[in-house]
C-alpha cells in the first residue's frame, strides 16, 4: 500500500485547530484559518485562503488565490459563526470564491464532482448540486439554489432566491432574477428556448422521455395558458417521473418562472 504524507510549504500559515487530513498538500502562501477542515487527498494551491468554519471533503482541488468560506456579503451579517460544507471531488479553479452562510447554524452547501471555472462566485447560502460546470466569471447571489448536472455558462448572472432545476443550461451571458425550469435552456435575461437536448441525452434520457419533456414542455411554455392553468392540465396528462420533476418545480416557483421566447425557439428540435 502507498502511504501519503502530510506536504505543507513552509511559506504557508495553517492555524494550530485547523484539522486537515494527513494526505492533503498545501502550497505556498496559503492560508487556512482556525475552523477549517480539510479531508483525504486535498490539494491547495498557492495563495489559496480557507477561512470561517468550512468543512472540504476528500479530493477536492484548489487552484491558485481561491477564496473559501469568507465572510458573506451581506450587510445584515454582524460576525456571527457561520458555516460552508464542501463534498468530495470538485475542481475550483483561479480565483473562484465561495462564502459561509449570513445566519448562525445555517449553511453554504457545494455538493461533489463539480468543476468550478476562474473568477466564478458562489454567494451566501447557496445550495449548490453535484457535477454541475460553473464557467469562468458565473456569478450566484445568496441563497440560489442549483439542482445537479446544472450548466452555467460564462458570465451568467442568477439573482438571490432563485432555482435553478436539474439539467438546466444557461446559455453564456445570460441572466435570471426568476427561475430557471429543470431539463431547459435559459437565454438573455428570464427567458427560455427549449430543452437542454444535449444534456438530456448525456444523462442517459430516451428518445421518447426526450419526446415526452418536449410535449410537455409545449403544454407549460407554448399553450398560450396562464402558467397556472397550463400546469394545471398538464398535471393530468403528464405523469412519469421526469415530468413530475418539472412540474414540481414549477407550480413551487415563488419568483416566477422564467417564460419561451416565442414560436422562433421551434427550431430546437429533439432527433
Amino acid at each position: 500500500m502507498r502511504h501519503f504524507y502530510s506536504v505543507i510549504h513552509p511559506t504557508a500559515i495553517v492555524h494550530a485547530q485547523a484539522k486537515l487530513d494527513p494526505t492533503v498538500r498545501v502550497g505556498p502562501y496559503v492560508v487556512i484559518d482556525e475552523g477549517v477542515e480539510l479531508g483525504a487527498h486535498c490539494e491547495v494551491g498557492p495563495q489559496v485562503y480557507l477561512t470561517g468554519r468550512t468543512t472540504v471533503g476528500a479530493y477536492n482541488v484548489f487552484h491558485a488565490g481561491c477564496v473559501i468560506g469568507d465572510a458573506p456579503q451581506d450587510l445584515k451579517y454582524k460576525g456571527e459563526p457561520t458555516g460552508l460544507r464542501i463534498g468530495d471531488h470538485n475542481v475550483f479553479r483561479e480565483h473562484f470564491t465561495a462564502q459561509r452562510a449570513n445566519r448562525p447554524e445555517t449553511e453554504t452547501i457545494i455538493g461533489s464532482h463539480n468543476f468550478l471555472m476562474a473568477n466564478a462566485h458562489v454567494g451566501h447560502n447557496c445550495i449548490v448540486g453535484s457535477h454541475i460546470i460553473l464557467a469562468n466569471g458565473a456569478l450566484l447571489a445568496g441563497h440560489v439554489e442549483v439542482g445537479d448536472r446544472v450548466f452555467i455558462s460564462g458570465n451568467c448572472l442568477i439573482h438571490q432566491f432563485c432555482r435553478v432545476g436539474t439539467l438546466a443550461l444557461m446559455q453564456g451571458g445570460a441572466a435570471i432574477s426568476q427561475d430557471l425550469p429543470p431539463f431547459t435552456v435559459a437565454v438573455r435575461g428570464n427567458e427560455i428556448c427549449g430543452l437542454n437536448v444535449i444534456g438530456l441525452r448525456r444523462a442517459g434520457f430516451t428518445a421518447a422521455q426526450r419526446l415526452e419533456l418536449k410535449r410537455l414542455y409545449r403544454a407549460l411554455f407554448r399553450s398560450g395558458k396562464n402558467l397556472r392553468g397550463a400546469i394545471a392540465a398538464a398535471q393530468k396528462k403528464f405523469t412519469t417521473p421526469a415530468a413530475k420533476i418539472m412540474l414540481d418545480f414549477v407550480a413551487e416557483a415563488r419568483r416566477g418562472v422564467c417564460s419561451d421566447v416565442g414560436a422562433a425557439a421551434e427550431g430546437n428540435k429533439d432527433e
